[in-house]
């Protein structure tokens, strides 16, 4: 398959999903249920991407390096009530100190 092709189908399917959405009833997104699912969606996302990307291995394993404790770190700083800035820096620098202990 050439890759503009891909890309073609890919623009349509972008294009087609965000028809589907602007095509639902108003009524059906006023509901409660709906409001609710449609404010935590962002957070599911953003968390299975961290998961994913902090302890997912080959697939098939569970992985833990210094991704791992930047993470720790970043939720002890959260715990701690410092300012996102502060969060990221302190993720940051934790996984490079890991980084560069293990070489």
């Amino acid at each position: 398959m050439s890759v503009w092709i891909a890309i073609g189908l890919t623009a349509v399917g972008c294009y087609l999903v965000k028809l589907l959405g602007l095509s639902v009833p108003a009524g059906v997104l006023e509901r409660p249920r709906i409001k609710q699912l449609a404010a935590l969606l962002p957070v599911a996302l953003l968390s299975a991407l961290i998961a994913i990307q902090t302890f997912g291995g080959d697939g098939r394993t569970l992985v833990l390096d210094a991704r791992a404790a930047g993470l720790a770190a970043a939720a002890l700083a959260l715990v701690l009530r410092a300012p996102f800035l502060v969060v990221v820096a302190v993720a940051v620098l934790v996984t490079a100190g890991g980084r560069a202990i293990a070489g």
